[in-house]
């Protein structure tokens, strides 16, 4: 196995994410539960978290205390319409139970999103009757036929809300744009991915600012698992066909789900037919085809018989009977009814395989959206099962080919998605300024060996909430309540922005001149200074400073746990021994030291070791043929950091530093200077 994870993340098996208190409820349904009075409600949470119950829990209080007509449940495709079936939920302590009349559960009704489909949703606005179930399709139809005014007094909860968009061509953001205005009725959106700095934005600010958000974060949810220890994600570099390669990441003995590269992407080779056939021969001797199922029958070398469903196949017979045989509701539970599962464009968000222990995706995604959702094919929890992983397999770039520029681009995108995963991964961070005279200890957080010490920068873990509180000296606080909010629950948000700024990702990897503050101070503060211009420059800071802290902990923390070699981590090692252990290890932990550390150097260490070395160089070389010198926005914003070093120290930087920031921002002065001089030379 020549795959090195990126990041290896192992947690507590707690079970507290399955707990049900008195009502039946799992904690995050309960936290999403104590919102229900809510109009507009945005629920984050991964998938298996349990959205769709905590939904049914939320409109029945709607329904029943709320005064609302009618619930209207909309889901991407038809398949997710199965997650919204009946529930006893009285049986488990609720005080109702969720149904949907049969005829009301229109993913289930033939006929076309557009035809009688939307006739129904007419009836059933006419009815009496509470609940209905319908695709983004038919909900769209529906509005555009009947008007926003005729679902006044009703709730809309919109299942995988990341499809969603503030894009003008995309009709269910208009729509709900248009539901926001007219502000009649209740709105529920969930998702397992929501990333503003996605490719596009999800909803406009001024419709977002009316949510109110429950998140349940990724730890919490796999810390509370029986089963599930330790998750790896990675990328893997490959150079040829990726078929020949593929059994060098793919363990034939996990059951994992194939996602085959999309045809336009350079990893194809046009014939996703012949890939599929490819993978098979791999993998063994074809033995023919599961008559019931509809499944290939593969002989591997050590005599095993492999069940691989192939949904790639065209063939609408065969495709949707294997289709079918994998949401067998029987097999639900049965760890060898397939082994491996082959897909192009199925298979991602709401496909329940909970024994899936490998995601093994060939060639980039578009969106960030789009890998959090495969990833969440392998997160489920299920008996035996006490290690997952995603690997990402990426074509190498290759000096004699054309598409060099294209091949580097996949390859940043690749490790943007690895960092933010890291991310969205770990535990949520709270940072505190240092103040010796009221910094206290806070209950709940374990402060490690020796407790907390008055003196020191602490590090303290709150083992059931999964947060980190980190102490760090000179750190900014911020002051509005925006800004305060963003950096309770949007650091990720920030760091997705950054991670896939191709400048900022192209120089930290492959700058060796490289000074970190240009990264960390410069260009994430313009990247802020972007994203939120609504805030005055000291909040701007106050985030700047929390998402780089967030970042660079995550990082080191990283460099711990997997060890010097970069390799396996080591036994028992989480991301909160190596935070800990990172705090320790400096004299103090203060937000200029958290400055000096390149956030994508440990990026590198890992591609360094997953790429061979000629194709290394040749995304340097490629790379730094782009370089450019300073433009006048960076020598501004250099010129305004050299102010304020001039207001700490009494005086401006000095060129002839040793120190290369300062030498950096009075180049940025002097740059400013010469413009100015030629400006009034004319």
């Amino acid at each position: 196995m020549k795959s090195v994870p990126s990041v290896s993340v192992s947690y507590a098996r707690n079970g507290g994410s399955t707990k049900a208190n008195a009502l039946g409820m799992r904690p995050m349904q309960e936290r999403a539960y104590e919102k229900r009075g809510e109009q507009y409600l945005l629920i984050k949470s991964p998938p298996a978290s349990g959205k769709s119950r905590a939904l049914m829990f939320i409109a029945l209080d709607k329904l029943a205390n709320q005064g609302l007509k009618q619930a209207i449940i909309v889901v991407p495709e038809k398949t997710i319409g199965s997650s919204f079936a009946d529930e006893p939920l009285s049986k488990f302590g609720f005080w109702g139970d969720w149904q949907v009349q049969p005829n009301w559960n229109l993913c289930n009704a033939p006929g076309a999103d557009n035809g009688g489909k939307v006739n129904s949703v007419g009836a059933f606005l006419r009815s009496d009757d509470t609940v209905l179930v319908c695709t983004h399709a038919t909900f769209r139809f529906a509005v555009d036929k009947f008007g926003v005014e005729a679902f006044d007094d009703r709730l809309i909860a919109v299942d995988e809300f990341h499809h969603v968009s503030a894009n003008p061509d995309n009709k269910l953001g208009q729509h709900l744009g248009q539901f926001i205005a007219r502000d009649k009725v209740h709105i529920v959106a969930m998702t397992g991915s929501y990333f503003r700095g996605d490719a596009e934005a999800v909803l406009a600010p001024q419709d977002e600012s009316k949510f109110d958000s429950v998140t349940y974060t990724y730890y919490e949810q796999l810390n509370g698992y029986e089963y599930l220890k330790q998750l790896d994600i990675g990328y893997f570099f490959y150079s040829g066909a990726y078929a020949d390669d593929i059994l060098a990441v793919l363990d034939p003995a996990e059951k994992t789900i194939i996602h085959i590269p999309n045809v336009n992407s350079r990893e194809s080779t046009k014939d996703k037919i012949r890939e599929v056939e490819h993978i098979i021969e791999a993998l063994g001797d074809w033995e023919g085809t599961d008559s019931a199922t509809g499944f290939q029958l593969i002989k591997t070398a050590d005599g095993r018989t492999l069940r691989v469903a192939d949904l790639v196949d065209d063939d609408p017979g065969k495709r949707d009977k294997v289709a079918a045989a994998l949401k067998d509701p029987a097999h639900k539970n049965n760890r060898d009814h397939v082994d491996i599962i082959i897909a192009l464009g199925m298979a991602k968000e709401g496909f329940d395989w909970i024994w899936c222990e490998h995601a093994l995706t060939v060639g980039y995604r578009a969106s960030l959206t789009e890998i959090v959702q495969i990833i969440g094919r392998a997160t489920r929890d299920a008996p035996g099962k006490s290690r997952a992983r995603f690997t990402n397999l990426i074509a190498e770039p290759d000096a004699a080919e054309s598409a060099v520029t294209e091949a580097v681009n996949d390859t940043l995108k690749a490790i943007a998605a690895s960092l933010l995963m890291e991310q969205v991964l770990a535990p949520r961070f709270e940072f505190k300024p240092k103040n010796p005279a009221t910094s206290t200890a806070q209950p709940g957080f374990d402060y490690g060996e020796g407790g907390y010490d008055p003196d020191k920068c602490n590090v303290g873990f709150h083992e059931e909430r999964g947060v980190f509180q980190i102490e760090i000296k000179g750190l900014a606080e911020p002051k509005s309540p925006e800004a305060a909010r963003i950096c309770r629950e949007d650091l990720n948000e920030v760091i997705a922005t950054f991670v896939q700024d191709k400048p900022s990702i192209e120089r930290g990897l492959f700058d060796e001149e490289l000074i970190p503050e240009e990264l960390t101070q410069v260009r994430l503060g313009k990247i802020i200074k972007d994203k939120y211009p609504e805030l005055d420059e000291e909040d701007q800071e106050a985030v700047r400073q929390h998402a780089i802290a967030a970042i660079n902990l995550t990082q080191q923390a990283k460099k711990v746990a997997l060890g010097d070699d970069g390799g396996e981590p080591s036994a028992n090692t989480a991301l909160i021994d190596g935070v800990r252990r990172f705090a320790m290890d400096v004299r103090e932990l203060d937000i200029d030291l958290i400055d000096r550390i390149n956030p994508f150097g440990e990026a590198y260490a890992i591609l360094a070791k997953t790429m061979s070395e000629d194709s290394l160089k040749t995304v340097a070389a490629a790379i730094a043929a782009k370089r450019t010198s300073l433009t006048p926005e960076e020598a501004r914003d250099l010129a305004k950091r050299a102010l304020k070093f001039k207001q700490e120290r009494g005086r401006l930087p000095s060129i002839t530093s040793p120190d290369a920031w300062e030498k950096r921002m009075a180049e940025g002065v002097a740059f400013l200077a010469r413009m100015k001089a030629e400006t009034t030379r004319g």
